[in-house]
């Protein structure tokens, strides 16, 4: 098994089970299961999720990802007393995530208040191959004594999301005294689940099957002598389909014949075959830093992990949530997190799944079609928080001030519109990097011209310049202003990039080509001050500025808003997240090197970073401007959104884009990946606690890898390959290795050379 990092569980601890259970989730792309403990704790929030599962409960409700019938939870007693961690004492313990083949296991020597000793081993894993597989196994061991061991587990339908139910049961059967199935169909019928379970017990017991109020369980009760060790082995296949070619009958019939496959296998051996599939991730995609901090390679190995883990590389239908498959926050929606901060992992590694994440989009642009035309434009306007369908899922408003009992409209959907950019932005990323000409003939230039046609309509003539009015950028701190600069420069991208492609294509409408014309010599693009800072949009600069350092010291709770309302907020120099900034990292071409460090050095001061996605993109800007300790500083903080000691910081899932922001802070930050006018350049350099760097790149047909130590780079590449490092153009074949002070230059960053308009 390769020599990875493993991620720990540093001790039982209630207040932070559910932090645990996301950040050490088990997932495959297909399904996640959150790592909460086999036996229940009122605190811990059991939750098993298939990706592109969703139903809307009720009229006043959103489509949600369900969370399907639990399988993981086990009553276990011992001696006629219920095992719980709440009471006697812990001896030892052991619980870990080992990312080289995603076993979650935990061992506990546990002391009950009579005075007994047992140890408790549980080990499991969601299947990288097949897919629909979870294995576990759970062992018992008396330690002083014989003992009367109860255990009771099955597939509990009682599971719910936040007290909302969304599956009807249809059917329970027990096969062969040793399996059992439940058959379960969405309240709107739209979606059958069909789970199926495997117990064995490693010695004989008494047992028997019940099946009440929404629960199939196997009992079994048993003597186990003193350091005899007995075994419950629990295999779960759990299927689903929104069509209806077969009956549910046979379909549930395939789903046992399927588990019946793998129990003839074992434990053992499928925890083999899973881990086969992972080792090829590894493999392709691992970035390794040598560091004297232990915790980067385990960040970028929880990130590598959790990447594959959310990501529905099996089927376009569906993308990545904003939670991956490890928690309910946020509805399981799909948002710009996706193509902005997901992506480029993808794009880079894996490319395939990249044009998969972007053929969802196509496949739901009738509804983004539909949104535009409800609202009056053209083209089409991409919900800003998807699901399934194209439809918008952001709720009409939040939750209820419980000052004044009244809920607040929720603006989003309304108004950031930046999403429609975003998106056109990741088609043009993917194409520079593979030039698939395949996708985008026949999906990507239409993706371009749609929402370019969207920009169109929705820019507003004032005296005689186009201006966009009414929007939030990525600042969702700074609602409904006008000309805010994120978007303005990225509709301008999106219109000329239609353009190019079109013309490349040989895509002809004349029509659109004039007005597209006209919109790109027309819109307003906010100009730099003498200083180089832009300005967000077209009021920000004459708002009040205040001390936000107390804020800024607690950045990601969004304090702020104890202090003042939303409205107080949006009339002040208050950021949530990098906005101007945001834009200087997606577009380098369009900003000097001085541009990108006069708008860092001017926000950052007055963003608070209440977004989990803010800091890494400021750590990149930071890199690419030359600071790379100030970078690595930004990163570590990224990484400890979710891997830093606050016991409630993912309670309700991963922040699943600042799993990619980790990445990237890496791979485009201190190596200095980065797509210039759709060429490669690099310039890697190290912040003084890393020795060396290697990772790998998929770079249109060449697979690369890069080992940056000792100031000097090593390019290996299976295809000739052009790329632009250290500001000077190469060509590479076979492995080059290359000493930085031959590049030595007056130049100091990378974040680009002049301005520049070409698409």
């Amino acid at each position: 098994m390769l020599n990875l990092s493993v991620l720990t569980d540093p001790g039982f601890c209630p207040h932070s089970l559910n932090k645990y259970a996301s950040i050490m989730a088990c997932g495959n792309g297909y399904m996640g299961i959150r790592a909460t403990h086999e036996e229940d704790y009122t605190r811990q929030t059991r939750g098993m999720y298939l990706a592109g599962l969703y139903h809307r409960a009720g009229r006043n409700e959103t489509n949600e990802l369900v969370n399907l019938p639990d399988v993981i939870g086990f009553d276990i007693e011992l001696d006629g007393k219920n095992f719980s961690l709440l009471s006697g004492e812990i001896l030892s313990w052991q619980r870990e995530l080992a990312f080289a083949n995603g076993e979650l296991r935990r061992s506990v020597v546990w002391r009950s208040p009579e005075g007994k000793d047992y140890r408790l081993e549980s080990r499991r894993f969601v299947a990288l191959d097949p897919l629909p597989l979870v294995a576990m196994q759970l062992a018992i061991t008396p330690l002083d004594a014989s003992a009367q061991v109860g255990l009771k587990t099955g597939i509990d339908a009682t599971q719910t999301n936040s007290g909302r139910q969304h599956l009807d049961e249809m059917s329970v059967r027990v096969f062969d005294q040793h399996y059992m199935q439940g058959i379960y169909e969405t309240q709107d019928h739209a979606s059958d689940v069909v789970i199926s379970a495997f117990c064995r017990l490693s010695t004989e017991s008494d047992s028997c099957f019940t099946a009440k109020n929404r629960r199939v369980q196997v009992h079994h009760a048993l003597t186990v002598s003193r350091g005899e060790t007995v075994t419950l082995e629990k295999l779960v296949w759990v299927a689903h389909r929104s069509d209806r070619a077969l009956s549910v009958e046979t379909f549930a019939r395939h789903a046992l014949a399927e588990l019946k496959a793998c129990a003839t296998s074992g434990y053992a051996s499928l925890l083999a075959r899973s881990a086969c599939a992972w080792e090829k991730v590894w493999r392709d995609c691992r970035v390794e830093v040598a560091s004297t901090e232990h915790q980067d390679q385990m960040a970028l190995d929880y990130a590598v992990w959790h990447l594959t883990a959310m990501t529905p590389s099996h089927d376009e239908r569906c993308s990545i949530a904003a939670k991956g498959l490890t928690g309910e926050g946020y509805k399981g929606h799909v948002f710009w997190d996706t193509e902005i901060f997901l992506l480029p992992f993808h794009l880079f590694n894996r490319p395939q799944t990249a044009r998969s994440l972007l053929r969802y989009r196509w496949l739901n642009l009738p509804g983004a079609r539909a949104k535009a035309r409800r609202n009056g434009w053209p083209g089409a306007l991409f919900p800003w928080e998807s699901a399934a369908s194209g439809e918008e899922e952001t709720p009409e408003f939040a939750a209820i001030n419980i000052r004044t009992g009244v809920r607040q409209k929720v603006a989003s959907a309304l108004a950031e519109h930046h999403i429609v950019a975003d998106i056109a932005w990741a088609v043009v990323a993917y194409w520079q990097a593979t030039q698939d000409d395949a996708f985008m003939r026949n999906e990507g230039v239409t993706l371009l011209m749609e929402t370019a046609s969207f920009w169109m309509g929705r820019a507003t003539d004032v005296k005689g310049r186009l201006e966009i009015h009414d929007v939030i950028g990525p600042d969702e701190y700074t609602e409904h202003v006008n000309n805010n600069a994120y978007t303005n420069y990225l509709a301008w991208h999106n219109v000329a990039s239609a353009c190019r492609f079109m013309s490349m294509f040989n895509r002809e409408d004349v029509r659109f080509t004039e007005k597209a014309a006209d919109f790109l010599t027309r819109l307003w693009l906010p100009e730099a001050n003498a200083d180089g800072v832009i300005p967000q949009d077209d009021t920000f600069m004459a708002k009040p500025a205040i001390d936000l350092s107390r804020y800024k010291a607690q950045a990601g709770k969004q304090t702020i808003l104890l202090d003042y309302s939303r409205a107080e907020v949006n009339e002040m120099q208050i950021l949530k997240q990098a906005d101007v900034v945001m834009l200087n990292y997606l577009l380098p071409e369009r900003f000097t090197s001085q541009q990108c460090a006069a708008n860092l050095a001017f926000y950052e001061s007055r963003t608070i970073h209440d977004s989990s996605l803010s800091k890494t993109i400021h750590g990149i800007v930071t890199a690419r401007c030359g600071d790379t300790e100030g970078a690595y500083a930004f990163w570590r903080d990224g990484v400890a959104i979710d891997l830093g000691d606050d016991p409630h910081s993912s309670d309700d899932g991963i922040h699943a884009a600042a799993t990619g922001a980790i990445w990237s802070g890496v791979v485009q930050g201190f190596a200095g990946v980065q797509i210039v006018d759709g060429e490669l350049h690099l310039a890697p350099k190290l912040p003084a606690h890393w020795q060396k760097l290697i990772f790998p790149l998929r770079w249109r047909n060449a697979n690369m890898r890069f080992i940056v130590e000792n100031e000097a780079l090593t390019v290996e590449t299976s295809a000739p390959v052009t790329l632009t490092l250290w500001g000077k153009n190469l060509s590479v074949t076979g492995g080059q290795t290359f000493a930085y002070e031959d590049f030595m230059t007056s130049v100091t960053g990378t974040a680009t050379t002049e301005g520049n308009h070409d698409a």
